[in-house]
C-alpha cells in the first residue's frame, strides 16, 4: 500500500479466529449496512476472506481455508461470510505514513556524491 493511502477492513472477532474483509471505504461500507440491496460488488475490495489467526487486525493475514468458513460461519461460500462479517464486525479505518527521507538519490544535490 502506498503512503498517505487510507486502508478500510472491517473487523470480526470469531469463536477461534479473527476475521477481515477489505473494503472500498467508510461511505460504502455504511451504505450497504444501511439498505443490503447494495451490491456487495460495490462495497468489498475483493470476494476474499482473511485471518490473522487470533491476532486481531495485526499479524499476518492469510486467506481463510474453506473449513475454516464452514466451521464459524456455517457455510464454505466466501460471499456469506463477507455479510456475516459486514454485519457483525467492526469498522476500522487507518491511514499509512508518508514515506520519510530522500527519494531519489540520483536527482538533485546528491547526484556525484
Amino acid at each position: 500500500m502506498r503512503g498517505g493511502a487510507t486502508e478500510t477492513k472491517v473487523h470480526y472477532k470469531g469463536n477461534g479466529e479473527d476475521f477481515l474483509v477489505f473494503v472500498d471505504s467508510k461511505e460504502d461500507y455504511n451504505k450497504w449496512v444501511s439498505d443490503k440491496s447494495t451490491p456487495l460488488a460495490q462495497v468489498v475490495s475483493g470476494f476474499e476472506v482473511f485471518t490473522t489467526h487470533s491476532h486481531g487486525t495485526q499479524g499476518r493475514y492469510e486467506t481463510a481455508s474453506k473449513s475454516t468458513l464452514e466451521n464459524e460461519f456455517g457455510s464454505k461460500n466466501p460471499e456469506d461470510a463477507i455479510k456475516q462479517i459486514l454485519e457483525k464486525g467492526t469498522l476500522q479505518e487507518s491511514t499509512m505514513a508518508e514515506r520519510q527521507g530522500r527519494r531519489n538519490d540520483s536527482n538533485g544535490e546528491f547526484l556525484g556524491r
